[in-house]
């Protein structure tokens, strides 16, 4: 059997045990679409962790999950006559080939660019409301933040290089330090948001994804600052009762921690 085949006929089980659970099985039974809504959050957000441990065997366990929400949804779509897992796989693919002419057409196409730049158009003449329509008002801020600048860089309204952005960078950077000095609380939480977003923005013309890096450094804070707390529970204390010199010692034996783990690995 070729590998196509193969994959073909695992998908079809799987449908076969969707089917059987929704038959047949208490849980399963009650869920509606709605109900299944917070769980595929929850799959959404233990797959961008696997992605950032970098856990191949981890990422394909949580894939399998939500490819599951999605033939789960599709199922209690067709007991409604809404539609079904056909219509869905029909969908993405005339979308597929649809906004990709220079693939599938005869556009042509100077690099990435160029892609995303056409993307951004037949979104439009597909009737979007307009340029950001596609960006869910429920994204966490930095992730929105990013995707709002990939839309505005789509169609042509965006830097020209990362020297310029920077320079945007250190521009806001003073405006805060202005109203800092001011005093004014409205105002310079107005001016560390247009620093944020103009970071964020930077970070794009580095090829950084924002939301990605800082939740590295969040796991590598929490890290550190977990091996502090142990070693200050190691010598009979609590990481409250550490003087300023015992943190920053301890803090420096975290790092050096961290560096023999990287080596090592």
């Amino acid at each position: 059997m070729n590998s196509k085949l193969m994959k073909l006929d695992a998908f079809a089980k799987l449908l076969d045990i969707m089917d059987l659970l929704r038959n047949d099985c208490p849980w399963d039974k009650k869920q509606t679409i709605e109900s299944l809504r917070h769980l595929t959050i929850e799959e959404t957000y233990e797959l961008s962790e696997s992605i950032l441990n970098g856990d191949r065997n981890d990422i394909k366990q949580e894939l399998g999950d939500l490819l599951l929400h999605i033939v789960f949804y599709s199922k209690i779509a067709s007991e409604e006559n809404a539609f079904d897992i056909k219509d869905v796989i029909d969908k993405i693919c005339e979308k597929l080939i649809y906004r990709h002419p220079h693939i599938f057409s005869n556009i042509k196409v100077a690099d990435e660019s160029d892609v995303k730049k056409n993307w951004e158009v037949l979104k439009l003449k597909e009737g979007k409301n307009n340029l950001l329509s596609g960006v869910p008002h429920s994204l966490p801020s930095l992730i929105k933040a990013q995707r709002i600048q990939e839309k505005a860089a789509g169609v042509g309204f965006d830097w020209n290089t990362a020297e310029e952005v920077w320079l945007k960078v250190q521009e806001e950077l003073v405006e805060l330090k202005v109203e800092i000095q001011k005093g004014t609380q409205s105002k310079i939480e107005e001016e560390f948001g247009d620093f944020l977003f103009s970071m964020v923005n930077y970070a794009r013309f580095l090829n950084i994804e924002s939301d990605s890096v800082l939740e590295k450094a969040n796991q590598k804070f929490t890290k550190r600052l977990l091996f502090v707390e142990n070693s200050a529970k190691e010598i009979g204390k609590s990481i409250n009762e550490l003087n300023q010199s015992e943190l920053n010692n301890l803090w420096l034996e975290a790092k050096n921690y961290d560096s023999l783990e990287d080596e090592s690995s």
